[in-house]
């Protein structure tokens, strides 16, 4: 998969404004742990962890596949080589801009994740669920709405890719390829398939 550059970050920002009412934003992460092949992880096997970045059409713009299952989402990102180039903006990641129909300062743009994930100045998160406010919660609400799309890419791939529905019997490194060319087909679909 080639990486977004400047002008399709801003196009994918624009589908989540309009479908998710979540300005300024450039995708969804999580993780998902397609294959029970690798280590062995805290639910009790042994899995390859698919880390993913996904557009309001439910394709994947970025994914890093490989890290042990036995890893958290946190450490997988903050350890990953897309981590370190998001940190460094060497994903041409647009400059900062005002949210739509606000007067305020300048948003950096963001990427939604779930409660997993460290906050950093390009990944938002929920507010703890304890002792919301209103404004808190109509936050947490819609992040978790545009957040849905990476969960429902994962629900695709896994059921249009059927070999994800059971454990995966080859080597970690065939796991990695098939997991791969999964996510290649996946995103073909998409795009040739799209109504």
């Amino acid at each position: 998969m080639t990486e977004p550059k400047a002008e399709d970050w801003i196009r994918i920002a624009e589908g989540f404004n309009l479908d998710a009412q979540f300005p300024n934003c450039l995708g969804a992460m999580d993780g998902n742990t397609h294959t029970r092949s690798w280590f062995y992880n805290y639910r009790q096997y042994f899995s390859v962890v698919l880390l993913a970045l996904a557009n309001t059409t439910y394709k994947f713009i970025i994914v890093d596949i490989g890290a042990y299952g036995s890893t958290a989402n946190v450490r997988i990102f903050s350890s990953s080589r897309r981590s370190e180039r998001l940190h460094a903006n060497h994903l041409a990641l647009p400059e900062t801009r005002r949210l739509p129909t606000s007067a305020g300062p300048s948003a950096p743009f963001v990427i939604v994740a779930d409660e997993e994930f460290a906050l950093t100045p390009h990944v938002m998160r929920p507010f703890p669920r304890r002792n919301l406010d209103d404004k808190q919660r109509i936050f947490n609400y819609r992040l978790t709405r545009a957040h849905r799309y990476v969960e429902c890419a994962f629900r695709i791939l896994s059921n249009k890719w059927r070999v994800f529905l059971s454990s995966l019997q080859m080597s970690p490194d065939n796991a990695t390829l098939v997991i791969q060319a999964c996510v290649i087909l996946h995103n073909f679909v998409r795009i040739h398939d799209a109504p």
